[in-house]
């Protein structure tokens, strides 16, 4: 049975698996990023030697990394600002591999992982929305991860809800973004809040202004989901990232809102379930990744 190690580079930490074929975890760790200095560069390394001397060598390796990856797998070819440090860095060279490390973007690889063997696992049609300080997104169309001309596809945070809206962090007005991302939490909510799972502890305690600004947040989530269906006739939503821990103070008054939005022209609506991996869906999207290449 073949053995592959999955890397997902994240902004905070660096999330490394051993996992079979069949997708069996074998070992997990993670370390912090290092974004400043690029340390992740000597860490993914590091933690390559130590899990092939505890587990044998690895059949292929995958990386799952913010940014655009190249239509080529080669490498990532797009990423500014945060995380600059892997544009254009040459993994394969890196971890001294005679055959390709394999690059992916991290919600790509995130709904990859989902699909083989999370909560997507089954479907040929899905959307994952990760919800946390942004709003991420990749789509899985009919049996593939959508990645389109320039590896864009799947930026679903950057939909407009709202024409006249302020623009995002990449110009788009009235992003889904910026109506439920935790980043511009205190501004929404008029500086009482820092954090959505703050606002959500004052709703649950019946603060009337909390509770307004969550279920606003939430009717602009409904609002983007029944676009994103309209768009992609997804088999089913998964959620994931920070704000998704809300659990059903954010799932119960997202189905009422889809109730009011959501087209369903055969009477069936699309399942909103959480994504089941956690922090490992990207390490385990870019082992499948791997195997995928390997076999290629």
């Amino acid at each position: 049975m073949r053995t592959a190690i999955g890397i997902d580079i994240g902004g905070t930490n660096v999330k490394c698996v051993v996992v079979r074929d069949d997708g069996t975890l074998i070992e997990s760790r993670a370390f912090p990023t290092g974004d400043a200095n690029n340390a992740w560069r000597d860490g993914i390394a590091q933690a390559v030697s130590v899990l092939e001397t505890s587990h044998g060598l690895a059949d292929c390796i995958g990386v799952s990394s913010p940014g655009l990856a190249a239509r080529d797998g080669s490498t990532i070819s797009w990423m500014q600002g945060r995380m600059s440090g892997v544009q254009g860095f040459d993994f394969t060279a890196h971890l001294q591999r005679d055959s390709r490390v394999p690059v992916m973007n991290d919600a790509h690889a995130a709904l990859l992982g989902e699909a083989w063997i999370g909560a997507a696992k089954g479907c040929d049609n899905a959307v994952l929305l990760t919800l946390g300080t942004g709003v991420g997104g990749a789509i899985l169309c009919e049996g593939r991860i959508l990645k389109g001309h320039l590896g864009r596809a799947g930026h679903l945070g950057h939909i407009t809800l709202d024409a006249n809206g302020d623009p995002d962090i990449i110009n788009t007005p009235g992003s889904l973004e910026d109506a439920i991302g935790d980043h511009n939490i205190s501004k929404r909510t008029n500086g009482r809040f820092q954090s959505t799972a703050d606002l959500v502890r004052a709703a649950n305690a019946g603060d009337v202004f909390a509770k307004q600004c969550w279920l606003a947040s939430i009717n602009g989530l409904a609002a983007g989901i029944a676009s994103i269906i309209n768009t992609t006739d997804p088999e089913m939503i998964l959620l994931g990232g920070g704000i998704s821990k809300a659990g059903d103070d954010l799932l119960n008054p997202l189905n009422q809102e889809l109730d009011r939005f959501e087209w369903r022209p055969t009477n069936q609506r699309v399942p909103i379930v959480f994504a089941a991996l956690g922090d490992l869906a990207g390490a385990y999207g870019a082992v499948r990744n791997a195997m995928e290449y390997l076999q290629t």
